[in-house]
This record gives structure tokens, C-alpha cells and sequence, in this order.
């Protein structure tokens, strides 16, 4: 049993060195980002500053839009600002209670992380939200 054991023991650190080579070589072939030393996820890539997008989404009335303004710093979202311009009297309760609760959830993450699915009870209102995100860091890309 001991002869096993040091035998798999062997194989699990051959394989382990095989997994780690592979890794290597297709880091090797891989474009570098231009500052790969960075400590924080998202910070590279991104210039700091303020950046406005709109995005748009569909309701089963109308289409509907928002603008959405992001404050980065290292690549993480210092703050946020949205408004929206509802076309529908039951999107301007939806729109609301998305934007009051858009700050806990998006204020202090990194911006590559952002993608919301439904704030304060409103689904729809992330589909805008989330293309004006995308349109942001488009904009903010160094």
C-alpha cells in the first residue's frame, strides 16, 4: 500500500508539473496587458475619471432609457449617477427604485465586475444600465 501511495504521489506531481508548464506556455502566447503588476482586479486598463453613457431597454410598452455617469479611480467605481427618462407611468416606479438602490450595489466594486441582473425590485432597468456600463469602459480604456 505504501508503494501505491508513493506511485499516485508521483503521478499527481508529474501531472501537477505538466498543468503548470501548459499554463506557462499559453501565458507566453497570450498578449501581456501593459501593466500586468497591478494588485487590484479591473485597475489596469482603465483610465480614472468620470465617464456618461446611455443605455436603452425594452419594456413591454415602449423602449426606455437611462444615463448612467461612473467616477473611476484604479478601475473601481468611486460613484455613481443615473437618471432615467420614462416614457411609461409604471417604468417611472421602476426606474426610481433602481436608481435609489444602484449606489450600494455597484459603488466600490471593480467596473469589470459590474453586471447587475435586478436593484430594488426592477429587472428591466439593468438591461440599460448594464449596455451603458459597457459603453463606459470602452470609453475609459487606456
Amino acid at each position: 500500500m505504501t508503494h501505491s501511495a508513493a506511485r499516485t504521489g508521483t503521478a499527481l506531481a508529474g501531472l501537477a508539473g505538466a498543468l503548470l508548464l501548459a499554463g506557462c506556455s499559453g501565458a507566453a502566447d497570450a498578449e501581456a496587458p501593459a501593466d500586468s503588476g497591478a494588485d487590484t482586479a479591473g485597475s489596469a486598463g482603465y483610465a480614472d475619471g468620470t465617464y456618461t453613457a446611455e443605455g436603452s431597454y425594452q419594456t413591454p410598452e415602449t423602449v426606455e432609457t437611462v444615463t448612467v455617469t461612473l467616477t473611476l479611480k484604479d478601475g473601481v467605481v468611486t460613484d455613481v449617477e443615473m437618471t432615467g427618462d420614462p416614457q411609461a407611468p409604471e417604468t417611472e416606479r421602476f426606474q426610481g427604485q433602481f436608481i435609489d438602490g444602484i449606489t450600494a450595489e455597484v459603488e466600490g466594486r471593480p467596473v469589470d465586475e459590474l453586471q447587475v441582473d435586478r436593484v430594488a425590485g426592477s429587472s428591466l432597468t439593468s438591461g440599460g444600465f448594464n449596455q451603458a456600463v459597457e459603453k463606459i469602459k470602452e470609453q475609459a480604456a487606456e
